[in-house]
């Protein structure tokens, strides 16, 4: 009887065990503290081989800056990787879940775009520019953007130069979606507070082998454009902003409409609600799943990420496409990088993707 108790408890604890080492690193918790910190650096920072530069770090950090530490594990990985290394020339290949990739910030150049009338491609622009570029010794850039436009986070006050992973995501974990820092401080030797709290959304599964597409993708449901706003302020809401260029965190209303029929420059009105979803174009609804090819409704929302992305692309300002470019297929031919056009086998000369919304090349396909 005893020993059947004995092997009884030993299966449980093999299943338990086996249960636990399945689960993410940050499960909505904290994780293996050893992960990321060392207790009094007894280990002596030469023996990891992620540590730049000699130690102690910060924090009893295994790294130099929060970033590098999660860099160590999140840099390169296949399936969640989010700052590979460029081949120039080459496609980037690596796993794209939505947020965007930083490798691009390494890019001798994210520019195809004419220069004035002359046909001759623009200035090179830096890949530091295609987003949030984190502070981060690893990667080169040990204060973040090298020469900021701003040195806050535009239409906020954020500073640029403290930039990292720590000021969007929270590392010891929470039940937020991606673990999104909610409200409250964030990156506690700088004390900086969020007001809104973290979005409401479904992702991939970061296991997947496969890229993003139409019917499978992030499934943004609500709270995004505000929680941005922790950092840029009011920079784009409908209410009182000076500056305004675009509602985010609005209905979309007849828009809606506009992007179900929208399939191309050359097929303006061949579209249909049903498999309408463009993973270039998003949009936030309640009902959002992330294998929906359903396109949006009137009360469906624009959003800060419906044309950008989180972390960085091929195009300045971590734009989804290039929006300095009259024709998609311009796209990478000058940087390399780049060449997003869903509707490449069109014979006509595919427009910006401003048009899944609104729908101003109407004209275009009659003088293809």
């Amino acid at each position: 009887m005893r020993k059947s108790v004995l092997i009884s408890i030993l299966c449980v604890s093999l299943v338990l065990l086996g249960a636990s080492s399945a689960l993410a690193f940050h499960d909505e918790g904290v994780a293996r503290c050893s992960g990321c910190h060392t207790i009094h650096n007894s280990q002596n920072d030469s023996t990891m081989s992620f540590a730049p530069g000699p130690g102690p770090h910060t924090d009893l950090l295994r790294a130099s800056t929060p970033t590098d530490v999660c860099l160590s594990c999140h840099g390169t990985s296949t399936s969640r990787g989010v700052w590979g290394t460029l081949v120039q020339g080459t496609p980037f290949t690596y796993n794209e879940h939505g947020a965007g990739n930083f490798a691009y910030n390494n890019a001798t150049n994210i520019n195809d775009a004419i220069s004035g009338g002359s046909g001759l491609p623009g200035p090179p622009i830096m890949g530091y520019k295609a987003g949030h570029t984190p502070k981060t010794n690893t990667k080169g850039f040990p204060n973040g953007d090298p020469t900021p436009t701003m040195t806050q986070g535009p239409g906020g006050d954020f500073p640029s130069s403290q930039l990292g992973c720590t000021s969007c995501h929270d590392a010891h974990g929470n039940e937020n979606f991606r673990l999104l820092n909610g409200v409250g401080e964030v990156q506690g030797d700088l004390e900086y507070l969020f007001v809104n709290p973290a979005p409401v959304a479904l992702g991939m599964p970061l296991s997947s082998s496969t890229f993003e597409t139409n019917s499978r993708h992030t499934a943004y449901k609500s709270g995004m454009s505000a929680w941005c706003a922790n950092c840029h302020g009011d920079f784009h809401q409908a209410s009182g902003s000076p500056g305004l260029r675009h509602p985010s965190g609005e209905v979309m209303n007849s828009a809606a409409v506009t992007y179900d029929l929208y399939n191309g420059t050359g097929s303006i009105n061949g579209g249909n609600h049903s498999t309408a979803y463009l993973k270039e174009v998003p949009f936030e609804d309640l009902a959002a799943d992330t294998n929906s090819t359903l396109g949006p409704t009137g009360i469906s929302q624009v959003s800060c990420v419906s044309c950008h992305r989180a972390h960085a692309s091929a195009n300045q300002d971590a734009g989804r496409w290039d929006f300095g470019l009259t024709f998609l297929n311009e796209d990478g031919q000058v940087s390399g990088w780049g060449n997003i056009n869903p509707w490449a086998g069109q014979a006509w000369e595919q427009r910006s993707l401003c048009n899944k919304c609104h729908k101003k090349d109407q004209y275009d396909a009659l003088n293809p």
